[in-house]
């Protein structure tokens, strides 16, 4: 049994991984941190993470970037695993965490999703294949109205994913329409869509000489995102300290 902490309880990712805790007989959540403090969980919740006395195995911070520091300190002083879905952060801030790694396991992601993660894994290998045979490589994604950030963490993950697996020599392109010159065999291109209630698509498409390859995620709903959490938690309890992420999680 996973006993987990979650900050950001009372958010809509938090509640998700309230509901999807509760039909999962090999995890529970013994508490949760939230400022506010509205609604009426099945567990114990602390506006201030200083005040929480709760045994636990894992930590999962789906709040805001605002105050990290001290969720993370917490994790490093009561030595618990932490999985940060938190999106956002500050240069600063991310050097903290990588420093958080060398005391606490910590588990960092763009995204939470299983699918998502292994489409990474696909892409860096279908690039690898197809890249200097001539494919151009392009990514499109596309969220819903009220997102803030284009392109998204998600598309930029997977470009960097593939570029990692062709020596990060590709040059990212989010917007031709300022030149006018025929596309550059080592450039990326990623565009944003955004409108109406889409959660989350992307397609990474592989275009050659008569034949394009495109692999493709949807989500359907965030639960994809909570449930990833979920599965983290799992695979972080009784971990040593380090940096790990999905594909860790995958393997």
């Amino acid at each position: 049994m996973v006993k987990i902490i979650i900050a950001g309880c009372n958010g809509r990712m938090g509640q998700m991984i309230t509901d999807i805790v509760k039909e999962d007989n090999d995890a529970v959540i013994v508490s949760g941190i939230d400022i506010i403090n509205n609604r009426d969980n099945d567990y114990p919740v602390f506006t201030d993470i200083a005040d929480c006395d709760t045994a636990a195995d894992v930590i999962i911070d789906v709040s805001s970037v605002n105050g990290i520091e001290e969720r993370i300190g917490y994790a490093v002083d009561k030595h618990i695993p932490v999985i940060i879905c938190s999106t956002g952060l500050s240069d600063s801030q991310l050097a903290y965490v990588r420093e958080a790694s060398g005391k606490v396991a910590v588990l960092k992601s763009a995204n939470m999703s299983l699918g998502i993660n292994l489409l990474m894994k696909l892409v860096k290998e279908a690039a690898s294949k197809l890249a200097d045979n001539g494919f151009d490589i392009e990514i499109v994604e596309k969220h819903h109205n009220q997102k803030l950030d284009a392109p998204s963490g998600t598309a930029l993950a997977l470009a960097d994913s593939i570029n990692d697996g062709l020596g990060d020599r590709y040059e990212y392109v989010y917007d031709r329409s300022q030149v006018r010159k025929k596309r550059g065999k080592e450039e990326l291109g990623i565009s944003s869509v955004r409108g109406g209630t889409i959660t989350g698509t992307h397609d990474v498409i592989f275009a050659g000489t008569d034949e394009v390859l495109t692999l493709s995620h949807m989500a359907y709903s965030r639960a994809v995102f909570a449930k990833g959490a979920v599965v983290a938690a799992k695979f972080m309890k009784g971990k040593d300290a380090g940096y790990y992420d999905m594909a860790d999680v995958l393997m």
